[in-house]
């Protein structure tokens, strides 16, 4: 028996700036994760997968990252999808500077 599809967002990190980046229903790249577009769909997701891939211009390590419906968008499952909208851990810049 297969298992049921968890719901997915396309995360990558922008090629210049290396920073977190989801990818919007309308293809955007953004840094906010409620932003991004929530795929139900398996094929769909591994066709959105693909076309992100393929945007090695924009951004580098491209893949699909559990998600949950919430109130204002998406919110990522694990402990490691939480962290990375969080911003770098090394030191206090980009979103953690905000």
């Amino acid at each position: 028996m297969s298992r049921q599809f968890t719901p997915k967002v396309v995360t990558a990190n922008a090629l210049l700036e290396g920073d977190v980046v989801y990818l919007t229903e309308d293809d955007r790249w953004t840094r906010e994760h409620r932003e991004a577009e929530l795929i139900e769909d398996e094929a769909h997701a591994q066709i959105r997968l693909v076309d992100a891939s393929a945007r090695a211009d924009e951004v580098v390590g491209a893949y699909l990252a559990d998600a949950i419906p919430g109130p204002n968008g998406p919110e990522p499952v694990h402990f490691r999808e939480v962290f990375r909208t969080r911003g770098p851990s090394n030191y206090a810049h980009g979103k953690q500077a905000d």
